[in-house]
């Protein structure tokens, strides 16, 4: 499958960290094309990572016969148009979350691809994550029983300062925080695992009001949240709690629990779920939890894969070849983003108006 990347800076951006070295290492796809604002940078992500042609323009881009697929990977305010430009040139469209920069954009979109009969995937790499898939598979074979309740929290450092490029992301009008980002892609995998919200409570507050920017020395105002409480009641009944924070100094990561009458299933990673490595913990009948193996069968790339960032989106992307292929596949589709962006809507909504807001499609 012929893929070309939209964003594909050769030096900075969640492309160059995740999706170039994940394709690099995914033989389903091939990286046919690359693309960015500049031709200069184009050439050199063209040759730092094996592409055949070079973009400055993503429309000349969608047009070429030789793409089959794009991925797009920019800044949230782009992800609209890009998206259903690509959507109208018949390409199949792997696009980062969030999806959109409101529900509006993603039901658009959703309704767009359908339409026009290609795959499109959302860049929720947690559901491609083999310890999340497995501790999903065990919850559904009863490891728990039936669910009483579930916790999430996720605590990162480091949120006073940001460089120039992306202090663009104090502005929570362009969709890029820790509700849409961090919130976004933790609370996903619960509801993934554990079952969708059925009714929700929230606090959604900015903590840190000023960021410097470290290369100009500037203190600049914030909009964006950093801290995110959330509890609620999931439509299978069982009870919720979620904190999902940026914070100065020292996070502590992150960590999901789901507990049943029969047993607790734990995971735990260092960072958010879809980055890096997960550990996996159980018990039944004990208080005393242990490492579960994931099976093999979770994971779907090579040992060549990088670990870190890329390993996750080259999992989503080996499920987005599948989808492509025409054989069955579990791949989160723009219909999932509506939902997430649904789910946020109501979290936000929750806060704003201080009651509990119902969280159900």
């Amino acid at each position: 499958m012929r893929l070309g990347i939209i964003g594909a800076s050769p030096t900075v951006g969640w492309a160059h960290r995740s999706h170039l070295p994940a394709i690099a290492a995914s033989p389903e796809f091939e990286l046919t094309g690359v693309c960015t604002t500049r031709m200069e940078t184009a050439e050199e992500a063209k040759k730092q990572f094996g592409a055949k042609l070079a973009f400055d323009d993503y429309k000349k881009m969608l047009a070429h016969p030789d793409i089959d697929a794009v991925a797009v990977v920019l800044r949230v305010p782009a992800h609209y148009q890009i998206t259903k430009d690509a959507l109208n040139a018949g390409k199949h469209v792997f696009t980062e979350w969030p999806l959109g920069a409101t529900i509006e954009e993603a039901k658009e979109l959703a309704d767009l691809a359908k339409a026009n009969g290609v795959r499109a995937v959302v860049g929720l790499q947690s559901r491609a994550a083999p310890a999340i898939l497995h501790m999903k598979e065990l919850v559904e074979d009863g490891y728990v029983g039936e669910i009483t309740s579930c916790s999430m929290r996720l605590i990162r450092g480091g949120v006073l300062e940001r460089p120039s490029e992306r202090t663009w992301q104090r502005d929570d009008e362009l969709g890029a925080t820790t509700l849409t980002i961090a919130a976004g892609h933790s609370i996903d995998a619960l509801r993934f695992v554990a079952g969708e919200f059925k009714e929700v409570t929230s606090i959604v507050s900015t903590q840190v009001p000023q960021w410097l920017e470290t290369d100009t020395q500037q203190m600049l105002d914030v909009t964006a949240p950093d801290n995110i409480l959330v509890s609620g009641r999931l439509a299978n009944g069982a009870v919720v709690s979620a904190h999902v924070a940026s914070n100065p100094w020292a996070g502590s990561g992150y960590r999901m629990e789901i507990y049943g009458r029969k047993g607790t299933l734990v995971v735990t990673s260092e960072d958010s779920p879809q980055l890096g490595d997960v550990l996996l913990q159980g018990a039944q009948g004990s208080d005393n939890l242990e490492e579960i193996k994931v099976p093999d069968k979770h994971t779907n790339v090579l040992e060549g894969m990088p670990k870190g960032p890329p390993h996750n989106v080259g999992q989503l992307y080996y499920l987005f070849g599948e989808a492509i292929n025409g054989q069955k596949s579990s791949y989160p589709d723009f219909d999932t983003a509506v939902e997430l962006h649904r789910l946020i809507d109501s979290i936000r909504q929750a806060s704003d108006e201080g009651r509990a807001v119902g969280a159900a499609g």
